[in-house]
């Protein structure tokens, strides 16, 4: 599998950006959800716990955001999936497996009394999921536009849409058998 490297730039750009997104946008889940849960606080804060755990939280998330797009970039699109469809399901699959590790954030991380506890909370666990959902989808669309098939690799999506053996639309429109 050969790894081009302006296609592996473009993907972590558009990870990195998608992690921006989730960043910026999480003082208004924390309200919608009512779990003071920060991904950036979780991260800065093994760093450091002084005031600059904001600024190292952000950045590592970013940089891992730009991780998971890299790798994402080489990955989707030798996946046997619709392209709308890749992001979103890297996202929910990374959530998934790794939310098991939240038991170990909720036992064992150094500002582990300065947060809320998550591993059994339903509610932290469903904005998780909208977080990397988001992320996904905003990593996806982003890398599917920056990095586009060449014109003679687009695939069809027709099988995806195509007839459930009852007829076709186009038959029943014109009243054709």
């Amino acid at each position: 599998m050969a790894i081009d490297a302006a296609q592996t730039a473009r993907g972590a750009l558009a990870g990195a950006v998608a992690a921006g997104v989730w960043v910026l946008q999480q003082p208004a889940d924390k309200r919608v959800f009512g779990v003071d849960y920060d991904d950036a606080e979780l991260l800065g804060k093994l760093v450091t716990r002084g005031r600059a755990w904001p600024v190292f939280g952000a950045a590592i998330h970013l940089a891992n955001g730009a991780l998971f797009g890299a790798v994402y970039a080489n990955v989707a699109p030798r996946l046997p999936l619709p392209s709308w469809a890749r992001g979103p399901l890297a996202g929910l699959t990374e959530h998934v497996s790794t939310w098991p590790a939240i038991a170990l954030v909720d036992r064992f991380h150094p500002a582990r009394d300065e947060m809320p506890r998550l591993a059994s909370s339903l509610p932290a666990f469903a904005q998780a999921t909208w977080r990397h959902l988001l992320f996904g989808t905003v990593m996806g669309e982003l890398e599917r536009r920056m990095n586009p098939p060449a014109a003679d690799e687009v695939p069809s999506y027709d099988h995806v849409v195509s007839s459930n053996g009852h007829g076709d639309l186009e038959h029943a429109v014109a009243g054709r058998p």
